[in-house]
């Protein structure tokens, strides 16, 4: 039996393609005598006859774009797709933008705020008057509530 016919038995006794079979140099005269499934199935025991390693796709460079992408980089009007609702959803943007307003707040009632105009900017912030922090500190000091502090 030639090498091109025992490949092609050794490729599906190995169920892999007839380039992944490989056959050790040293062994080819045993290999060419091999006549038999049975017969590769003894000489793959032996490794006459061995599976060449599969090889996949490296993420090396997938790793080293999202390490970048992580600390701000390659975000640039250029790599975006999509809209920006669909970048950052409304609910996790509204979230982020309430949560930050409430902070402030916080902070300007440990200023010395009253009750009073906290609960009015509190039920503002509520309902979505506010576009920043700024803006509500803006407000406060417009309506006079942060006079004198």
């Amino acid at each position: 039996m030639n090498l091109k016919m025992a490949k092609k038995l050794a490729s599906k006794v190995l169920k892999v393609g007839k380039n992944k079979v490989r056959i050790s140099p040293e062994d080819i005269e045993d290999v060419s005598q091999a006549m038999t499934r049975e017969d590769m199935r003894v000489l793959i025991a032996h490794n006459a006859i061995t599976k060449r390693p599969e090889t996949g796709v490296s993420r090396g460079r997938a790793r080293a774009v999202h390490q970048k992408k992580k600390s701000g980089q390659r975000r640039g009007l250029g790599s975006r797709k999509g809209t920006k609702g669909a970048r950052v959803g409304k609910k996790s943007a509204w979230i982020k933008k309430v949560r930050a307003q409430r902070k402030e707040l916080i902070a300007m009632k440990e200023n010395g705020i009253g009750v009073g105009p906290h609960r009015e900017i509190y039920r503002k912030i509520k309902g979505g008057f506010f576009r920043s922090r700024q803006h509500i500190r803006q407000y406060a000091s417009d309506k006079g509530y942060m006079e004198g502090k």
